[in-house]
């Protein structure tokens, strides 16, 4: 069975997130925990590193690196064995598209989903959210940044585009023509869609926003597709 999935809207590694990173915490039990700070390769990822070890050791977690830069690390056979053994994975924010330009169809990657579908717990925030849908959302065309053109993601949720940040930046981006099987889906900071191995859950302090419908913390999130946890590769 697989394990849960956490899609965040940003601002991860903070109050508000408690409901979400608690489950996941549980969802780890006692195996190695990761954070990959892929997104924000260029963005001092050591920063992300840091925050992640000290908001989970508020339950007793200790996060190491996956360190995963560049798309040579996603080759690694030595990060591949660390993602095997791993219990939780969490992918945070900044860059979208380096996420999937640095994780596709690597040995790392398949690590991880393997882990996941075995279950470990995966989460993603902002940029790291995007990258688990079908599809992510890029900038069209500089300096144009509040355009959005949909691009392939990691497709851990098939269709799936994750909008971050809703309630600020996010509900204001346009959207180019999107592909026809694409689910857009809106998360306010430091709120989540969790998927629980049955259902999808809103957690966190925001609301979700899919298909005109909003929905708050507890309540299930009707009209998202089911995560791929069958045997085919995202």
């Amino acid at each position: 069975m697989s394990g849960p999935l956490a899609l965040v809207g940003g601002a991860e590694f903070g109050p508000g997130n408690e409901a979400t990173d608690q489950r996941l915490v549980e969802a780890a039990e006692a195996g190695p925990a990761f954070v990959l700070p892929t997104a924000a390769a260029r963005q001092a990822p050591e920063r992300a590193v840091a925050n992640a070890r000290r908001w989970f050791a508020r339950w007793g977690l200790d996060v190491a690196e996956l360190p995963v830069l560049k798309r040579g690390d996603a080759r690694s056979a030595e990060l591949t064995a660390w993602a095997r053994e791993g219990r939780l994975f969490y992918l945070v924010g900044g860059d979208p598209g380096l996420v999937v330009d640095v994780l596709w169809d690597s040995p790392v990657w398949d690590a991880i989903v393997r882990a996941w579908r075995g279950g470990a717990a995966l989460a993603g925030s902002s940029a790291g959210a995007m990258a688990l849908g079908g599809w992510t959302l890029l900038m069209a065309k500089w300096p144009h940044h509040r355009r959005r053109r949909f691009a392939r993601a990691l497709g851990v949720v098939p269709g799936l585009a994750v909008l971050p940040h809703y309630a600020g930046a996010g509900h204001s981006w346009e959207l180019e023509e999107p592909p026809s099987d694409a689910v857009v889906l809106g998360v306010d900071e430091a709120t989540s869609a969790y998927w629980d191995g049955e259902q999808w859950l809103a957690l966190g302090p925001g609301s979700i926003h899919l298909n005109g419908q909003t929905f708050t913390e507890g309540q299930v999130v009707e009209g998202l597709p089911r995560p791929l946890v069958g045997s085919g590769h995202p």
